[in-house]
C-alpha cells in the first residue's frame, strides 16, 4: 500500500461528500415541492351562474366568488371540511340565502373551499384535504378556519382593475370597470366564529370582515356555535369588501357619521409583536390628511372589561395568577371556548357519537373537550356574553372604532414540529375573542410588510355599525397605504420608545386644542414649528388654532406654509377656505375649498361617491356657492349649474 494512503483522510472526504449530496438533495426537493393547482384552495370547483333579474340592479355583475365548504348549495354536498361528514350526509335540497343573495345581485359562484374540520382549527391544516398555500409566505401556515378562502383571495387568480374616472361619468365607469371580467373578483363568502376570517386574513395579508352577530343569516350554514357564529367575507379592495357588505347586510336609513373616535387599545398592542408606534403613526397620520376624525384617544381595553364584565370575575378565579390583562384575555378566551363547546356538541353530538370520525390530532382535542362541557355554569357563559356587548355598546356608541392588532405573533412554519403550541394557540384567540363574544363587527386591514412579516390591524365597532365600519374602511384605505411604506422605512421612536421633542408638542397642541385652550394651543405649535419648520402638519394645526382665535390672516399664512411643503394637504386647502370666508371672500373660498376635494378626488379613486369625507366636501362646496351666489355676481365656471364636479377631474383648472 502506497505510504500517501491514509484511510482516515478518505473516510472524513467520503462522509463530506456524502452529505453534500444529502444536502443537495433535499434542497432539490424543496426547490420542486410542487404547489398545487389553485393553491391547494378548493375542494370542488362548478360553476352557479347569476340569477337573472331583468328590473332589478345587479350590483355584483361580472364577479366571482367561492365559499367555505360549511354553505349549502342545492344539488351538492355540504363537506364541513371532513370526508366523513360528507360520506354521511345527502345532497342539500336548498341553496344558503347569503349565497341566493349574491347570485341574485350578478355574482358567479365558482366552488367551494378548503377549511379546518368542523370549523375547528387556527393554522388552516386539513389531514385530509391539504393545507393551502399562503400566497404571501409559501413556507408558512394559512390560518383558519377560513384557510382555503383567504388564500384563493389572496392568490389572485382574479384580480381588480381600476382606470381614472370621472365623478359626472359613474355609469360609464362601472361599465368600464365591469367589463374587464378577467380582472375582477368577489370576495370570498365563510364564516368566523372564533377568529376564522381575521387570522387567516392577518397572516395572507388581505382584507376580512366579520360583521354583527345575528346580523346577516345563517340559513343553510352548518352551525358551529350558535351564539358565536357569523357569516363574513375575504376582499384585497374595501370599494369590493364594501360592495358586498350593501347586498347582505340589512338596509338601514341610518345617517352616515360625521365624525369618527379613534381609540387605540394600548395594553393589547403591548401584548402582541405587531410594531406599536409606527402603527400608531400610521392611522395618525391618515387622520391628519383626512377629515371628520377626532384626535385619537387611547384606553386600557382589559381593565375597562374587568370594571364592566362583572361575571367574568368568576372565570378569572379559576385561572392561576397572573398579570391583570393576559388574566382578563385568558377568562374571556375560556368563557368563548366553553360556549363554543357546549353548542357544537348540543349541535353535533348524536352524529360525533355514532360515526366516531377519524379527524386530525388538532381538531380532535377540540371536540373532545367539546364532548366533556358540561351546561352547569351555561348561564353565566351567556350572562357575560351580554354584558360585553353592553359594555362595548357604551365605550364605542355610534361613532368608535377601537384599533387592536388582529393577531399576536407571526404565522408559524407549515409542519412545526408538534402542532401548534397552546401559547400560540391562546394568545391568537385572546385577541379574536374580544369581537366574538361582544358580538362587534370587526374588519382586519393589511398594513404591508415590516422586516419580511405581514403586519394586520383590526377595527373594531359596536355591534350594528357594519356600514359604519365599512365605510371607514373605504374613508381611510388608501391614504393608510401610502402612510406604509414611510412609517417602515423610517426610525419613528428612538430605542425607548419616545417621540421626538416636536412631535410631543404637537400632540400637546392637540390635546390644549382639544381642550379649547387655543392661545395654549398656538404656543405648542409654535414651539414644535420652531424645532421642525418643514412639517406641514404643523402650520395646518396652528391654523385651526388662528381660526378659533379670529385670527383669519394669521391661519391663511400658516395654511400657504403648510401648502408650500405639502402641495397636496387638504385640511390646509380647507382651513384656507374657511379664512377666506370667514373674511366674506366667498368666491376665493369657494375655489380653495374646489382644490381641497379635487385632490381628496384624486387620492381616492373609485371610492368616492360613499366617503363621509367626500359627502363633508361636497356640501362645503353648495354652501360656499349658495353664499357666492347671495352676495356676488355668480362666476359660472364655479358655479353647480354648469356641472361643477366636471372641474375635479383637473386640478390645474382651478387657479387661487
Amino acid at each position: 500500500m502506497p505510504k500517501s494512503f491514509n484511510p482516515k483522510l478518505w473516510l472524513l472526504i467520503g462522509i463530506g461528500v456524502a452529505g453534500v449530496l444529502v444536502l443537495t438533495e433535499t434542497r432539490r426537493r424543496r426547490r420542486r415541492r410542487p404547489v398545487k393547482e389553485d393553491f391547494g384552495a378548493f375542494v370542488e370547483r362548478f360553476q352557479l351562474l347569476p340569477i337573472s333579474h331583468p328590473y332589478q340592479t345587479q350590483n355584483l355583475s361580472a364577479l366571482t366568488f367561492a365559499v367555505k365548504d360549511v354553505f349549502d348549495v342545492k344539488g351538492y354536498v355540504t363537506g364541513f371540511g371532513n370526508p366523513q361528514w360528507k360520506k354521511t350526509h345527502g345532497e342539500a335540497g336548498k341553496t344558503a340565502i347569503v349565497i341566493t343573495a349574491l347570485l341574485t345581485n350578478g355574482a358567479t359562484c365558482v366552488g367551494k373551499t378548503v377549511m379546518d374540520e368542523f370549523s375547528f382549527g387556527i393554522s388552516g391544516e386539513n389531514k385530509f384535504y391539504g393545507t393551502p398555500t399562503n400566497p404571501l409566505m409559501p413556507s408558512c401556515i394559512p390560518g383558519g378556519s377560513s384557510s382555503g378562502s383567504a388564500v384563493a383571495v389572496a392568490a389572485r387568480f382574479v384580480d381588480f382593475a381600476i382606470g381614472e374616472f370621472s365623478l359626472l361619468a359613474r355609469h360609464s365607469f362601472r361599465k368600464m370597470l365591469f367589463s374587464q371580467s378577467s380582472l375582477i373578483s368577489l370576495p370570498i363568502q365563510c364564516t368566523d366564529t372564533t377568529g376564522c376570517v381575521r387570522i387567516p386574513a392577518a397572516f395572507c395579508g388581505i382584507l376580512g370582515f366579520r360583521p354583527s352577530h345575528g346580523v346577516i343569516s345563517t340559513i343553510g350554514v352548518l352551525p358551529n356555535a350558535q351564539s358565536l357564529d357569523t357569516v363574513g367575507w375575504f376582499a384585497r379592495d374595501p370599494s369590493v369588501l364594501r360592495c358586498v357588505g350593501l347586498v347582505l347586510l340589512p338596509v338601514n336609513s341610518v345617517e352616515l357619521k360625521r365624525t369618527r373616535r379613534i381609540i387605540f387599545a394600548d395594553d393589547l398592542f403591548q401584548l402582541s409583536n405587531v410594531p406599536s408606534q409606527k402603527t400608531v403613526y400610521i392611522i395618525g397620520k391618515a387622520i391628519e390628511t383626512l377629515s371628520g376624525y377626532q384626535s385619537p384617544q387611547h384606553v386600557n381595553v382589559c381593565q375597562y372589561i374587568a370594571s364592566n364584565v362583572p361575571s367574568l370575575k368568576g372565570f378569572r378565579e379559576q385561572l392561576t395568577l397572573q398579570q391583570t390583562g393576559v388574566s382578563i384575555l385568558k377568562a374571556l378566551t375560556s368563557v368563548m371556548f366553553s360556549l363554543q363547546g357546549y353548542e357544537f356538541k348540543t349541535n353535533h353530538e348524536e352524529w360525533v357519537k355514532s360515526v366516531k370520525p377519524r379527524l386530525g390530532r388538532a381538531v380532535s382535542d377540540r371536540v373532545i373537550a367539546a364532548m366533556n362541557t358540561t351546561h352547569d355554569n351555561i348561564k353565566t357563559l351567556y350572562k357575560v356574553r351580554t354584558e360585553m356587548r353592553g359594555a362595548f355598546q357604551r365605550l364605542l356608541k355610534d361613532d368608535g372604532i377601537l384599533v387592536i392588532p388582529t393577531v399576536a405573533d407571526d404565522p408559524l412554519k407549515l409542519n412545526t414540529e408538534k402542532g401548534v403550541s397552546s401559547e400560540f394557540h391562546d394568545r391568537a384567540f385572546a385577541l379574536s375573542s374580544i369581537a366574538s363574544i361582544s358580538g362587534c363587527c370587526q374588519v382586519a386591514i393589511p398594513l404591508g410588510c415590516d422586516n419580511d412579516i405581514c403586519v394586520s390591524v383590526s377595527f373594531i365597532s359596536a355591534h350594528g355599525a357594519d356600514k359604519f365600519l365599512l365605510d371607514t374602511v373605504l374613508d381611510m384605505y388608501t391614504t393608510l397605504q401610502e402612510h406604509v411604506s414611510v412609517a417602515y422605512a423610517m426610525p419613528l421612536p428612538d430605542a425607548n420608545g419616545s417621540m421626538e421633542t416636536s412631535e410631543l408638542l404637537k400632540e400637546k397642541g392637540n390635546a390644549a386644542f382639544k381642550g379649547r385652550l387655543w392661545n395654549k394651543a398656538v404656543d405648542y405649535y409654535t414651539e414644535a414649528i420652531n424645532l421642525n419648520d418643514t412639517n406641514a402638519t404643523y402650520y395646518s394645526n396652528r391654523a385651526a388654532a388662528f381660526l378659533e382665535l379670529g385670527c383669519f390672516q394669521q391661519a391663511e399664512e400658516d395654511c400657504n406654509k403648510a401648502i408650500l411643503h405639502d402641495k397636496k394637504n387638504v385640511k390646509a386647502y380647507l382651513r384656507r377656505g374657511t379664512a377666506r370666508e370667514l373674511q366674506l371672500r366667498y368666491k376665493e373660498a369657494l375655489k380653495v375649498v374646489l382644490i381641497a376635494v379635487s385632490f381628496f378626488c384624486h387620492s381616492h379613486a373609485m371610492q368616492i361617491f360613499s366617503m363621509p369625507s367626500f359627502l363633508n366636501h361636497r356640501t362645503r362646496l353648495l354652501v360656499l356657492q349658495r353664499k357666492d351666489s347671495e352676495n356676488w355676481r355668480v362666476d359660472t365656471s364655479c358655479s353647480f349649474n354648469t356641472d361643477l364636479f366636471l372641474l375635479l377631474g383637473n386640478v390645474n383648472a382651478v387657479e387661487i
